[in-house]
């Protein structure tokens, strides 16, 4: 085959398409060969730098997720919540080079289902015009896709679905379920809509940065886990609460900064089209937080962090389908509609019975589905003709007149929603069956903590914690705990503490801190607190139920 002429306007936003003759490209069934050509005239310099730049963008969604996660449960389970996100992470990324990117994206199969292994281990992957767009060679196509959901983007979609084994399921069973799942359930939902050949792209179905693959599917993948998984001991969900709000606003904002890579980089260059995206996402985010925070208020008056961070997630979960289509005040739409539907979405959870303890459900699988549906209402074709090659495609919904789209969204929905949780709870049942890969820990584990259990490492370090907090903040007052009074030297461990809280006289003599009714003993006197509930007892008896007896007691017994 000749070599293909190099015309100027190719490489030119006057070009109105792609800036790449495809079939003119000589030695295209291998990529492209970087020792006959130069395979960078085909592609701007800017258009690349910008999609690696979101894929790094994209990266920071995952620790974000683990942060998240972690902060929302209890400190016990809180860096297995973060190791199983980045675990997740390492997983896809190897799966994604495998077979993965060839399984969504192969342009040689044409099943409409699910790609072929033209692409294994990324052969002929690399200067050929991407399937998704013209304007971004195959191989950044194929890194930024890892990266976008989990790797990346198929990687933040693993790491979505990992919320799923909060606080009492095993970390190795999980790792296969992801393997397996981004093999089985994810590759073929994102063939499905972005390859050239699969059935919802053929259809004109509109989705522009994953409401199914990886919203839809995290979202419904995560409540078939949960489903399997089974729900956690009630008895030790008394006044359950996230353990810390910082890490879950820290983690919201690693994923608002990389979802701006997500939806962005989703133009596959930089152009207008991409400052929308970026615009619509912010948008559909701020007025996402705004009406779940007020919907709280109106239940509790007062103003909740874990609140907004919700109403935020479930904003930009909203504009993944939807920011590349949409007009900036359809987005505005968008986030209002999101934050009402979501909030109240959070209490499927007990209508149906299942132990979802992220919400990944309501804020991803919800929030992917409402923003699929806006876009037959209200995508318009000259939001994507601004990236300069999707120019007159006349893509859109209800706002052009298309009013058929309605229906197509709701049949891919439908088909997205049925695949993700049928075909995941078919797969964790078959890994929960295997010898040695029960997905769920035992009923000590769960007491004890995943960090002990199947790390042997902790967010925190319980005894140092709690030894600073009673040196440096000595109780003032006597609390009287259903009428038990505790001397104040047989609160503190250590002596030093004791010693302390005695101004600097010693405390008795006890191995375990325990103080023995002695007269001669120096007790601080403190106030006593009030406590209109507290049985008012004689401190003699209270202190002779409370305490072990000495060892000279337990002689005189004996005598």
């Amino acid at each position: 085959m000749a070599e293909a002429p190099y015309a100027p306007d190719y490489a030119s936003y006057n070009w109105t398409g792609a800036p790449s003759n495809y079939d003119a490209l000589s030695t295209n069934e291998l990529g492209g060969d970087s020792r006959t050509e130069n395979l960078n005239k085909w592609f701007q310099a800017g258009d690349q730098a910008y999609i690696i730049t979101a894929s790094a963008m994209v990266l920071v969604m995952v620790p974000g997720l683990g942060f998240l996660y972690s902060g929302l449960a209890r400190r016990k389970s809180a860096l297995s919540m973060i190791w199983a996100c980045m675990a997740s992470m390492s997983v896809v990324t190897f799966q994604w080079y495998f077979w993965g990117f060839s399984l969504a994206f192969s342009p040689t199969a044409t099943n409409g289902y699910i790609g072929n292994l033209h692409s294994f281990g990324l052969m002929k992957t690399l200067a050929n015009p991407s399937p998704g767009s013209a304007l971004i060679p195959d191989l950044l196509y194929a890194f930024y896709q890892v990266l976008h959901p989990f790797m990346q983007f198929c990687a933040v979609t693993a790491a979505i679905v990992m919320g799923a084994v909060a606080e009492r399921g095993r970390l190795l069973p999980a790792m296969v379920f992801v393997f397996v799942w981004a093999t089985i359930v994810y590759c073929p939902l994102a063939c499905w809509v972005w390859n050239v050949n699969g059935w919802a792209y053929k259809w004109g179905v509109l989705d522009y940065a994953g409401g199914g693959p990886v919203e839809i599917g995290s979202g419904l993948s995560a409540l078939a886990y949960s489903m399997v998984l089974g729900r956690r001991q009630e008895r030790m969900m008394l006044n359950f609460r996230p353990h810390n709000v910082s890490l879950i606003l820290l983690g919201t904002v690693f994923l608002w900064f990389g979802w701006l890579g997500f939806n962005g980089g989703s133009s596959f260059g930089a152009n207008l089209r991409a400052t929308m995206a970026c615009w619509n996402t912010n948008l559909t985010a701020a007025f996402g937080a705004i009406t779940w925070v007020i919907l709280d208020w109106r239940l509790a008056r007062k103003w909740s962090m874990v609140g907004w961070c919700s109403g935020t997630i479930s904003g930009l979960v909203a504009a993944t389908p939807a920011s590349g289509f949409l007009t900036p005040w359809a987005s505005v739409i968008l986030g209002i509609v999101t934050g009402i539907v979501c909030n109240y979405a959070t209490k499927v959870k007990y209508w149906i019975r299942i132990d979802d303890s992220m919400d990944v459900f309501a804020e991803h699988g919800v929030a992917g589905i409402v923003g699929l549906i806006f876009n037959a209402f209200f995508a318009d074709d000259s939001i994507v003709g601004l990236d300069g090659v999707n120019t007159g495609s006349g893509s859109g919904g209800w706002v052009i007149h298309n009013y058929k789209q309605l229906y197509i969204q709701i049949a891919y929905i439908v088909a997205t929603c049925a695949y993700s949780f049928v075909v995941s709870a078919l797969i964790a049942f078959v890994i929960n069956a295997i010898p040695g890969l029960q997905l769920r820990a035992s009923e000590e584990a769960e007491l004890l903590g995943m960090d002990d259990d199947q790390l042997g490492e902790f967010a925190y370090d319980y005894v140092e914690v709690r030894r600073d907090y009673l040196a440096w903040t000595p109780q003032k007052q006597d609390q009287l705990e259903d009428g038990h009074e505790i001397p104040a030297a047989a609160r503190y461990g250590i002596g030093e503490h004791s010693e302390m809280m005695l101004d600097g006289q010693p405390a008795p003599d006890s191995s375990r801190g325990w103080s023995e009714p002695d007269s001669g003993s120096q007790e601080l006197k403190m106030p006593t607190a009030s406590r209109q509930v507290a049985e008012q007892h004689p401190v003699d008896e209270i202190h002779e139920a409370s305490f072990p007896p000495s060892s000279t007691q337990v002689d005189e017994k004996m005598e």
